[in-house]
């Protein structure tokens, strides 16, 4: 299998900007994305992920979102579903709140005391996913991950980072006049090509396995045909022949 960037989450927050719960979402995710998980997580921007965004959608098709509403909408965790598939995971802040108490939040840009303490459980929840989907254990005496067989190393604050950027190749490809866009493609090709595999029918068959494994396609002429002529064409960029 190809080689794919490190395993991260991508937090999928809510934009609803006339309620205050919208606010708390976006600012729980800024907190778990640039200072509580900063190195295993991601952004991943909705209104791009709904306007089609290839890197936002590539990511959410290949490794797992956490959904995090404002309310029982879930307009988030919808969008998700719908463009890539169901989250790992959802958050909805006014459940966080009626379970904790916390009172009425308000103030769609300046949040109540009830807001803020919505955001510091919220961002905590999230955290607490995020352990569980990449499958760490957190201290939280000592504020940092317990690793069995390395010394544990804190999580440093930096600036939070988009998915579009988290390095998972994709390429566009046309099939029956149709252009899809393919997860791991261009690693998929490098690894048949390093291997000394050359372009054919057996080959062609031997790429639709692998990328089955990271894009939900069908086993049928159209994609081997596709996959034959693209890697035909990576050769022969590589200035390897047929």
């Amino acid at each position: 299998m190809p080689e794919l960037p490190q395993k991260k989450v991508g937090i999928v927050a809510c934009s609803g900007e006339e309620l205050a719960e919208g606010t708390v979402t976006r600012l729980a995710a800024l907190k778990v994305l640039e200072q509580l998980r900063p190195g295993d997580t991601v952004t991943i921007c909705l209104p791009l992920f709904l306007a089609g965004g290839e890197g936002d959608r590539a990511f959410a098709r290949f490794y797992p979102t956490i959904a995090v509403d404002g309310c029982e909408l879930r307009c988030a965790a919808r969008a998700t579903e719908m463009h890539s598939g169901k989250p790992a995971a959802s958050v909805v802040v006014s459940d966080l709140v009626a379970e904790n108490g916390f009172g009425d939040v308000q103030g769609a840009r300046r949040l109540n005391e009830a807001g803020q303490q919505a955001v510091s459980a919220t961002a905590e929840r999230v955290a607490e996913l995020v352990d569980e989907l990449l499958d760490k254990k957190w201290s939280r005496r000592a504020g940092e991950f317990v690793e069995e067989s390395a010394e544990p190393a804190p999580q440093e604050a930096v600036q939070a980072t988009c998915s579009c950027g988290s390095g998972i190749p994709t390429q566009q490809v046309t099939i029956d006049g149709q252009t899809v866009t393919l997860v791991a493609l261009p690693l998929i090709f490098q690894q048949f090509h390093n291997a000394g595999k050359m372009p054919g029918e057996a080959t062609a068959r031997e790429l639709l396995d692998v990328v089955k494994v990271y894009n939900p396609i069908p086993e049928d002429d159209p994609y081997l045909e596709m996959l034959l002529r693209e890697y035909t064409t990576y050769c022969d960029q590589q200035g390897v022949k047929a």
